[in-house]
């Protein structure tokens, strides 16, 4: 959900480009919950995680915002990644108000050795037995912000997954086990593939719009995109204890669903204190998005903010999938945060030229590595002041042809200024002399269209695949 309460924008692919239209809400979410509850009324619904986090209300209240709308949805469990973005405490404190579990088999406190949360639950349904395992993001403890996982350790899920399909199939005696995994697509499959036994596999983190299931071998895999602007709908019919049918239905969450007015009322009352957030602040000409891997206009538009507040050679910052598009028209406040939610301070760094080249080498890899488990950012890190031609196909440390920056060829013994945003803009290991500018991210972003209007972004061709 990415904390998307109402309806809001969403990206979709058409012949000639990217196209908008609106989508999601939890109130039309309820709405179309009934509808299928009413057909099945022993349905399980799970969320994927990355729930308490994404817009400025959601951040803003550390979470607190959803627990009452969540507690009305009827949800059976939850697994998590950018949940943990206030501290393990302020997660445990969210979890311990909701009405339904969080399962993680994956999340160890670093001192005990101890699980941190359930490693699984067992739901009674239609008269079977469903044991469901729960797999927290792996990356939380590896390239997130060090709060995020304090005290804590997080595995990829490749031993524990084999060990509780055997306990929950021998010692539970279910009659279906489903995996819910916040490990990222490409990384699901993997460990499916290498530990059979799972039948259905809900999974996440990777936004994938999947209209049919993947079958990895007997399992069958649903994604069901982002930001609640869709609702993955899978009916199973058993026989002789094995999944011999299937229907699934990626149902989008169109504007023309009726909201539940009982929870539409309560959103409209929790969002009163956010209405400055509909406030217009520029005009666009382009339509600012995320939805493509190597460059995006979203992230150009922020980076060309930093650089017109904060001098410096280079400008970077993380390759987020997550924040709603905002098509061409007025842009509010809201879209703003809805990009950095966190609206962090732009801070500076000076890096070597041979920290440049690693620091993009570890980025391609952990975009684009031929090991899935090796997968561990979002996109291609957004970038400015540079321009990178890469292979794809390569090898760790060896996908980058040629780097240039501002127009010469990078020099690996120079040493340049970089700005950015968060440490995962520029992780902690590269560079020294970090310095705050006192400039946030938001009030750049403000300050450019105020001086741009309308605004108009061009494909800056940062990143070129060769």
């Amino acid at each position: 959900m990415h904390g998307y309460l109402n309806l809001h924008q969403e990206l979709f692919y058409g012949p000639a480009g990217p196209t908008y239209r609106p989508c999601g809400g939890y109130a039309r979410i309820a709405t179309l919950l009934q509808q299928w509850r009413q057909q099945y009324p022993e349905s399980l619904l799970f969320d994927g995680g990355d729930t308490f986090h994404g817009t400025r209300p959601v951040v803003d209240t550390q979470g607190e915002i959803l627990v009452p709308i969540l507690n009305e949805l009827g949800v059976a469990g939850m697994t998590a990644h950018w949940d943990f973005a206030y501290g393990p405490a302020q997660l445990r404190q969210l979890v311990n108000q909701l009405n339904y579990p969080l399962l993680a088999a994956n999340v160890y406190d670093q001192t005990s050795g101890d699980l941190v949360y359930a490693p699984y639950q067992v739901y009674e349904a239609a008269g079977l037995r469903v044991g469901v395992i729960g797999l927290a993001c792996p990356i939380v403890d590896k390239t997130m912000p060090a709060h995020f996982g304090e005290g804590l350790r997080f595995t990829d899920g490749m031993l524990e997954l084999p060990r509780y399909v055997a306990q929950l199939r021998q010692a539970e005696r279910v009659d279906l086990v489903v995996l819910l995994s916040h490990c990222g697509f490409p990384q699901d499959v993997a460990l499916l593939q290498a530990h059979p036994g799972v039948d259905v596999c809900l999974s996440s983190h990777t936004h994938n719009r999947l209209y049919e299931p993947f079958r990895a071998g007997d399992c069958l895999v649903i994604q069901s995109g982002a930001h609640g602007s869709f609702v993955g709908r899978l009916t199973l019919t058993l026989e002789g204890g094995r999944v011999t049918a299937h229907e699934h239905e990626l149902r989008e969450v169109t504007a023309d669903l009726v909201p539940d007015p009982g929870l539409q009322a309560r959103i409209d009352a929790a969002l009163l204190p956010y209405a400055y957030l509909r406030e217009t602040v520029g005009v666009t000409t382009t339509g600012l998005h995320r939805g493509t891997a190597v460059e995006c206009p979203m992230d150009d538009f922020l980076l060309e903010s930093l650089r017109a507040r904060v001098p410096a050679d280079l400008y970077f910052s993380n390759g987020w999938r997550y924040g709603a598009p905002v098509p061409p028209g007025p842009v509010r406040l809201e879209d703003l945060y809805n990009m950095v939610p966190m609206d962090p301070e732009v801070e500076t760094v000076q890096l070597t030229g041979a920290e440049v080249r690693q620091l993009l080498e570890a980025n391609l890899e952990s975009t684009y590595s031929g090991q899935p488990l090796h997968q561990m950012g979002g996109y291609v890190k957004r970038a400015l002041g540079l321009k990178a031609y890469f292979k794809i196909e390569n090898p760790p440390g060896s996908r980058l042809q040629t780097v240039y920056v501002q127009g010469q060829p990078l020099d690996p013994a120079r040493t340049y200024t970089a700005a950015f945003i968060t440490a995962q803009g520029v992780p902690l290991r590269f560079g020294r002399e970090r310095r705050k500018t006192g400039h946030h991210v938001v009030a750049a972003m403000r300050a450019y269209l105020e001086q741009h209007r309308p605004l108009a972004i061009g494909n800056h061709e940062t990143f070129q695949v060769v």
